[in-house]
Parts: structure tokens; C-alpha cells; sequence
């Protein structure tokens, strides 16, 4: 049987490469994003505070001399809940995706004030939403997230995506609309997808056939299941 080859989309710590060598796979990881601190300012006190990913948290007390003081923190993910108590902060609820988050607030919080920490390329749903119902919310921007596009032209049997940023720019991005780049053609045909949440696996199916969603929220999470799903395969 043919040894199996992965790519992931973000770059892996050893021992996260480890398990997928003692599995038996073959893999290749790059960055798929780049993440890039940008100043930003703050009033000195926040009532509530939205993060949907490690890279708002990381962004937001990379200044440890940073004045503003957040009351409660509602966030998306165990490890944005992870960092945001190693920072200190009271986290209130933690949801799997940021449209489970929107409704919790619109149900319980509607007439609440709340600040979304978030990067150049967050997604619509959560401010959409709290906007939609009123909920008044206003964006922090404290990262910028650039395409790191690289083409692959050789057969992958598995590849894992960890944002719907981290897919669209597998893909090339959207300057040819909903379509594949031609040359990535290759790369993904009769591949499998395993995405890290519902959120980027809904990006992976417009370009995949076969796309799984990992158990939780984590790196390990999509590595388990990539796994699970490589060695099971037979074929």
C-alpha cells in the first residue's frame, strides 16, 4: 500500500509531526497565512469583550503594559479561552464557531455594549448578526492576515485546513471567483479535507468533494481525525 501524503496548512509543532510520522504518513506543512501586530488603540475599560481566535488574543496583550481593563471575555475555541485565562481575563462563554457565539449573546446579552477583536480578514457572521438584532458592537482591528499563496501541483490524499482564510488561500484566492485556479487542480482531486471547525469546512466544499470536520477546535483535534480518516482508508 502507497504511503499516504498530507499536506497541512499550518505549520506544525515536532510533536505534532511526530504523530502523524507514527502513523505512517508522509506530510509536507507551510503556512497558509501570515499573521502581522498592528497598533491599534483602546479606551481603558471594556465591558465585553469578543475574541474568535488565538491570534486577537495574542494581538491584543502583546503590549503587557496595555492600560485597558476587560470586565468579561466571550470567546470561540478552548485554546482562545486557554490564552485569554493565562492573560488573566474572565471568560464567560466559549462556543464552537462564531455564529453559536452570536446567538448566545443575542439571546442572553442582547442589550449589551460589546468590543470584536479581530484581524483584517474576519468573517461576517458574528457582527452581522449582533447587528441584525440590534446588539450594539463596535470592531477592534489588531491583526492583519496575508495570503501566503503557494501552488502545489502533486497529488495530496489528505489536507488539512485550519481557518476559511487558510483555504482560500490554498486555493489562490478569489480572483477567479468561485472557480479553482487551474493549476491546483491536481492537488485536489480525490483529496480529503479535514477542517478544523463547520466554518472552514463550509470554504473547503466549494472547491472538495469530500471534506471532514474534525471532533474540537484544536490543532491535535484535526490531526487525530486526519489520521483516523488516513489509515482507515484502505484504498
Amino acid at each position: 500500500m502507497n504511503q499516504k501524503m498530507i499536506l497541512s496548512t499550518k505549520k506544525l509543532s515536532q510533536s505534532q509531526e511526530v504523530v502523524l510520522l507514527d502513523a505512517g504518513l508522509s506530510f509536507e506543512s507551510y503556512d497558509a497565512i501570515k499573521i502581522t501586530f498592528i497598533e491599534f488603540e483602546t479606551p481603558e475599560f471594556i465591558e465585553n469583550a469578543i475574541f474568535t481566535s488565538q491570534n486577537g488574543v495574542d494581538s491584543f496583550f502583546k503590549n503587557k503594559t496595555r492600560l485597558t481593563r476587560i470586565k468579561q471575555c466571550f470567546c470561540v475555541g478552548q485554546k482562545t479561552a486557554l490564552k485569554l485565562k493565562e492573560n488573566g481575563q474572565n471568560v464567560i462563554k466559549i462556543s464552537k464557531n462564531a455564529s453559536e457565539l452570536a446567538h448566545f449573546i443575542i439571546k442572553n446579552y442582547k442589550n449589551d455594549s460589546f468590543s470584536f477583536i479581530c484581524g483584517s480578514h474576519r468573517r461576517d457572521e458574528l457582527p452581522k448578526l449582533l447587528k441584525e438584532h440590534k446588539t450594539p458592537v463596535i470592531e477592534l482591528k489588531t491583526y492583519e492576515t496575508q495570503l501566503n499563496k503557494k501552488h502545489f501541483h502533486q497529488k495530496w490524499d489528505g489536507i488539512m485546513f485550519f481557518s476559511p482564510t487558510g483555504v482560500e488561500s490554498f486555493v489562490g484566492g478569489q480572483n477567479e471567483g468561485e472557480k479553482v485556479i487551474p493549476s491546483l487542480n491536481n492537488a485536489i482531486i480525490n483529496t480529503t479535507a479535514v477542517c478544523i471547525g463547520e466554518t472552514t469546512a463550509i470554504a473547503a466544499k466549494k472547491y472538495i468533494s469530500n471534506v471532514i470536520v474534525a471532533n474540537s477546535t484544536t490543532v491535535e483535534s484535526v490531526i487525530a481525525t486526519t489520521v483516523k480518516t488516513m489509515t482507515n482508508d484502505k484504498n
